[in-house]
């Protein structure tokens, strides 16, 4: 859009020249000279001429005159301190911890509101109706409150909660830009966070039994009942490990008591403490195996800080544009209305020739036809001068429906110059300079190492599944039982037919069964201390070791795993071929028209410096009787038309200049802008929002000082 609305202006332009041309020949009577000379005059002196175009330096500046402000380009003597995009402000990537609040880990975390009104400092710039800018305020705006910076940063906070997800053995969810987000390598899965689990139970129950022995003796067929109440307490502790392993810990202790009465302790206390160890022997063996998430997730993070970095690098490039746009367009503005200002003298000029009879109506005619183009010109201008205004307002704000920003003008208070050479030595150098700053490629890079990371779990997945177990159970038994001094034979049991039961002896003689009648004299009481003493002195052992070998046949699922794996790496790295030819040639164009425009900038200014000569010239011939008031307007034009076409080409230099920093990378450091740093993973301790010191909110004056201290 912007290279079509220049060319139409190039053609405007174009087309006014010739037509300035056509009437070059057209001499004016020598009596009209005095008339029209107090109106150039007017005009000449008088006239809406545009600070801009006042290239000449004034030959007598008053002594107390201000500095100047700092071309764009120019090293400033005191830089303001680093804009900070905001990234560290917040790190989802630890989860709250449990102590000294135990259940912080089980609440929500509270995540703010995204912020939608404007800075602080959109206020803090705006006087009396006009917001001023320089182009350094204007990028830290747009920086500050892009909207699409906003959305996209959330990006670099998925990557935490990724990173968080994956340290505790469950799958990362991946970021925008990331090709592989996870590995899809079937290894046996590993819960790193420890986990404590406990069971409590109670258990009263009455069971009939069918057993003279059980339920007692019974002189009639009815069903008798067993009374039981068990109370169990487990608690269990597993945790796996990056080396294959998994450790779990089982402590489980019962009490029960039951109406039997040949039970040796009633009630009676049994506990268990069993510990369990099991160690991947092939597939999910080893650090590299189980950590692949991690990896992924790290280096996702490290893309999306990159992502960011690239919208800022977007957006920073189409601040500038919009802003050197705008001040083109305001510089165009006072152009076409001094166009349309000669052309009306020629008008009038002209009509006053004809009243006296000393013109052709036709040149009436076209004076006339000239002054309704020139205001045409001035209005389209004047049009797309509240077009690019919108433009930059959209850029530097939130909500440019803010109250105290709608109907705010925006004046641009810098002015384009021609910057100092940034051109690399070659264009090889500025290659490998793109190569190694250029984000949307050091995000290719992670994607590349990434895919690298799946193919080589895959690669570890097809072998077979070889778990090694180990297993060590120590019980304990005790209870209440009674202090026994003698037993003898009481009476004898009967069945459910009234009979005595009688079971037969080692030569097979029928003998009756006598219920024993034991004599006590007290309890002794034995409980969980009893053991625990068991467990820990080993009293009762179990040692248990397993090798459990899972062989899948052919194994067609792992091995289309690993083949789409490879196949994605070698897509990812074709891939960063055709982003490499892409930045070669961006980096080509940008480099070309960096040179282009610069050479057009001289010639231009040339250009202009003739025409002033020229005008020069033709002022003083007139001064001598020697030309005419028509010359001197079309010579005067031409200037005009000659430094609209050097705004136009400074325009274009300062944007082309904007435009190769972006290709090879340098946007962010030349404008200077921080990020979380990316490469290794590390965030600002002191992060500065724009517009904000050490969370409070400061004037742009403030935010300067302390940059140059």
């Amino acid at each position: 859009m912007n290279l079509l609305r220049l060319t139409a202006k190039r053609s405007k332009v174009r087309a006014t020249a010739r037509r300035l041309t056509l009437r070059a020949t057209q001499q004016p009577v020598p009596w009209a000279r005095s008339l029209t000379a107090a109106l150039l005059a007017a005009v000449l002196v008088g006239g809406p001429v545009p600070q801009a175009l006042a290239q000449e330096p004034a030959q007598n500046p008053p002594a107390t005159a201000a500095a100047p402000t700092p071309a764009y380009g120019s090293a400033p003597t005191n830089p303001p301190i680093p804009v900070s995009l905001g990234t560290s402000k917040y790190n989802y990537s630890k989860a709250p911890r449990p102590f000294p609040n135990l259940i912080d880990p089980y609440k929500p975390i509270l995540i703010p509101e995204p912020t939608l009104t404007n800075s602080p400092r959109v206020d803090q710039l705006v006087h009396d109706g006009k917001l001023e800018l320089t182009l350094q305020d204007a990028v830290e705006l747009s920086l500050e409150n892009s909207m699409d910076i906003v959305v996209q940063r959330y990006n670099t906070w998925f990557g935490d909660t990724d990173i968080l997800a994956a340290e505790s053995g469950a799958f990362p969810q991946g970021v925008t830009g990331a090709e592989v987000r996870f590995s899809n390598a079937s290894i046996p899965s590993l819960n790193f966070d420890p986990t404590v689990t406990a069971g409590l139970s109670y258990d009263h129950r009455s069971t009939p039994v069918n057993n003279p022995f059980i339920s007692g003796v019974g002189t009639t067929a009815t069903a008798s009942g067993l009374i039981t109440h068990t109370a169990t307490y487990n608690t269990q502790f597993s945790q796996g490990f990056s080396t294959g392993t998994t450790l779990s810990v089982l402590w489980d202790n019962t009490r029960s008591s039951s109406s039997s009465a040949i039970n040796f302790f009633n009630p009676d206390v049994q506990s268990l403490l069993t510990v369990s160890f099991s160690q991947q022997l092939l597939n999910g063996f080893g650090r590299f195996a189980n950590r692949r998430n991690i990896i992924i997730a790290k280096n996702n993070k490290k893309l999306a800080d990159l992502t960011v970095a690239q919208q800022a690098i977007t957006t920073v490039t189409n601040t500038i544009t919009a802003y050197w746009e705008l001040a083109f367009a305001r510089d165009n503005v006072n152009v076409q209305q001094q166009a349309v200002t000669v052309a009306e003298k020629l008008y009038n000029d002209n009509q006053k020739q004809l009243q006296i009879g000393t013109m052709a109506p036709l040149d009436v005619t076209r004076a006339e036809s000239e002054l309704a183009t020139d205001r045409q010109n001035l209005i389209v201008a004047q049009t797309v001068k509240l077009q690019d205004e919108q433009v930059l307002k959209n850029a530097i704000s939130k909500d440019p429906l803010a109250a105290n920003l709608l109907n705010v003008e925006i004046i641009p208070t810098d002015h384009p110059t021609p910057p100092e050479a940034i051109e690399a030595s070659s264009f090889e150098d500025a290659i490998k300079e793109a190569f190694t700053k250029r984000p949307d490629l050091l995000e290719q890079e992670i994607n590349v190492t990434n895919a690298g990371v799946d193919s080589r779990a895959t690669a570890l997945a097809l072998r077979p599944t070889a778990t090694l177990t180990a297993q060590y159970t120590s019980q304990g038994l005790a209870g209440n039982s009674p202090i026994t001094t003698s037993t003898v034979a009481g009476t004898p049991i009967v069945g459910t037919n009234g009979q005595p039961v009688t079971v037969l002896d080692a030569t097979g003689t029928p003998v009756e069964v006598f219920e024993p009648t034991t004599t006590s004299t007290g309890t002794m009481h034995q409980g969980l201390g009893t053991t625990q003493s068991q467990i820990f002195h080993n009293k009762f052992p179990d040692y248990l070791v397993a090798l459990n070998v899972q062989l899948p046949i052919r194994n067609r699922a792992a091995q289309a795993t690993n083949q789409r794996a490879i196949l994605t790496q070698r897509q990812i790295e074709a891939q960063m071929q055709q982003l490499k030819n892409a930045a070669l040639l961006d980096v080509r164009n940008t480099y070309i028209a960096l040179e282009q425009d610069r050479a057009r900038v001289q010639a231009a200014s040339k250009a202009r410096e003739l025409q002033k000569q020229t005008f020069d010239a033709e002022q003083k011939k007139y001064q001598l009787g020697a030309s005419t008031v028509y010359n001197v307007i079309l010579t005067q034009r031409d200037l005009i038309t000659a430094q609209g076409t050097e705004l136009r080409a400074l325009a274009d230099l300062v944007e082309a200049k904007a435009n190769y920093e972006r290709a090879v990378g340098r946007t962010l450091e030349v404008n200077r802008v921080t990020v979380a740093d990316a490469q290794h993973g590390e965030v600002e301790r002191d992060t500065l929002i724009p517009g904000t010191l050490h969370g409070q909110v400061v004037g742009t004056e403030k935010l300067f000082t302390i940059g140059q201290r």
